[in-house]
């Protein structure tokens, strides 16, 4: 017998489930011996039920899915926090298992849906949820099991990578960039979420969950991101040897568990300094395996849709088995959070100040009173006749102390221009 799903969001990754479906069912069948039919589909959305030919199987209300007893797998690509948390949670209530590619609710409600999910003894699937088509969830649970995983770390926004690395290798502003990616339908109209780094906080905040078997939430998880990049900063970055990527981190550390997103300098001969455009990865280190690193499309129809569609076919899998849940949570430690002022790193600080005398004395001065030492000191560029872009690039520096002097230096009388950019590097 069939096991049986119902669909909740037939937008971009619903479409190609569906499209999976249609083009691969029987041979999931033939080969592996699981038996998938959709059986319902919902949305808001009649236009997109039938323009992938299912309109036969449409409802509006998610509650018909998840009322039918027939029902096996909801499958949840809504998005959002809201009605896709009681989606998911109501799929789970009623004795259903749960696939979703949902990131935002995973960062922010996981211990209460796996919580859920182990209750009623049903399997709640998020591959999909990072890193779109790269497996990397399952990696972690499965085959990674036998590592203490001491960093996660990943370039896993494809909107910011493509931004950043046409920013560096054609010259394009910021703006530029952002109206290109839109273009090009790499980012919404609302960019927030994707070039404030929100987007990649979620991700990191489940992949250190996972990692380090201690619970991160989205709200544990510093963001920055990447508006006051500008191709002056990239150039200059490779110069000095680097280049820049929006990164995710999460390391494990004497003093706990140290997760952030923000512009990092990377060495060009980082294994993630060569992934460019829409692409994604994940650097990966464990104290046996060493070091891996999962590289592939972050986004789009296909590749998430793969993932998705991956999960289903193993919990679809299991259900024909007759196998329970394999792998539940496993936060079972209650690490500590490292606050970001502890951080100590290097900094690259870019600041457009007004081109007078005694400006740069007053923020050497500055830099003095917080005990922050510069490595170097380079003026680069006029933006007009009165404004000149001055670079700071630092010995190890404590976050808190360098925070200090940003602002120390904003209250300087009518010395900045602009917001300075901060970059973090990467040794």
């Amino acid at each position: 017998m069939a096991v049986k799903l119902g669909l909740v969001g037939t937008g971009t990754v619903g479409g190609g489930c569906i499209d999976i479906l249609k083009n691969h069912a029987e041979g999931f069948k033939r080969h592996y011996d699981i038996d998938v039919e959709l059986v319902r589909v919902c949305s808001r959305n009649p236009e997109q039920a039938i323009t992938h030919g299912v309109e036969d199987l449409f409802t509006q209300d998610y509650r018909d899915i998840l009322d039918d007893p027939d029902i096996d797998i909801v499958i949840e690509l809504i998005g959002g926090t809201t009605v896709a948390r009681d989606v998911v949670c109501g799929a789970l209530r009623a004795g259903k298992n749960v696939v979703t590619a949902n990131k935002a609710l995973m960062a922010t409600y996981g211990e209460e849906v796996m919580g859920l999910a182990d209750e009623m003894g049903k399997e709640i699937a998020f591959e999909a949820s990072v890193g779109g088509g790269i497996p990397i969830i399952d990696p972690l649970k499965h085959s990674l099991i036998a590592n203490r995983i001491d960093t996660v770390m990943g370039i896993v926004n494809g909107t910011t990578n493509y931004m950043l690395t046409r920013m560096a290798e054609d010259g394009l502003a910021y703006d530029e960039a952002l109206a290109e990616a839109q273009a090009k339908g790499f980012a919404e109209a609302d960019p927030t979420a994707d070039v404030d780094g929100l987007d990649a906080a979620a991700k990191i905040a489940i992949l250190a969950s996972i990692a380090f078997n201690s619970r991160v939430t989205i709200g544990d998880v510093h963001a920055e991101g990447i508006r006051n990049i500008t191709p002056l900063d990239l150039d200059t970055a490779r110069d000095m040897g680097y280049c820049v990527k929006l990164l995710a981190h999460a390391h494990r550390t004497d003093e706990g568990v140290d997760v952030r997103v923000h512009p990092t300098m990377l060495p060009l001969n980082h294994q993630l300094s060569t992934v460019n455009g829409v692409f994604n990865a994940i650097y990966v280190v464990g104290d046996a395996v060493g070091e891996t690193m999962f590289f592939g499309e972050g986004a789009g129809a296909g590749p998430a849709a793969s993932a998705v569609m991956g999960d289903v076919l193993e919990v679809a899998r299991h259900i024909q088995q007759g196998v329970g849940p394999l792998v539940g949570c496993t936060c079972t430690d209650k690490l500590s959070l490292v606050p970001m002022d502890n951080l100590k790193t290097k900094y690259y600080i870019r600041f457009a100040v007004a081109d007078r005398s005694g400006v740069l004395a007053a923020m050497a001065q500055v830099f003095a009173n917080h005990n922050v030492s510069v490595y170097s000191v380079v003026q680069r560029g006029k933006q007009d006749g009165n404004t000149v872009n001055i670079t700071y690039v630092t010995h190890l520096a404590r976050e808190k102390s360098v925070r200090a002097v940003l602002a120390d230096i904003a209250e300087l009388d009518d010395v900045l221009r602009e917001e300075p950019s901060v970059i973090r590097v990467e040794e």
